[in-house]
């Protein structure tokens, strides 16, 4: 998972999966909380699903300033990218 796309598309899936959140509702600038009511529970779910799917080592620190899904994909994209 190399580029900003693919993991757009993750994002975009887990969203789905986990959230039932639909996939034209994801886009990068998308508000986390505020259009998508994802809040810190939800936060830690996908940080240890992202986890799982990266093989990375995943800290909630490095999405604790993350407020739209471009924020997660970056942070996503600078884990990945190590």
């Amino acid at each position: 998972m190399t580029s900003r796309e693919d993991i757009l598309q993750l994002i975009k899936d887990i969203m789905l999966e986990m959230f039932e959140i639909e996939p034209e509702l994801v886009t990068l600038d998308a508000r986390l909380s505020e259009e998508l009511d994802f809040d810190s529970i939800d936060a830690v779910d996908m940080i240890v699903k992202l986890k799982e799917i990266t093989g990375k080592a995943v800290k909630p620190e490095d999405f604790k300033n993350a407020r739209t899904i471009n924020d997660v994909v970056e942070a996503v994209f600078k884990i990945t990218n190590e």
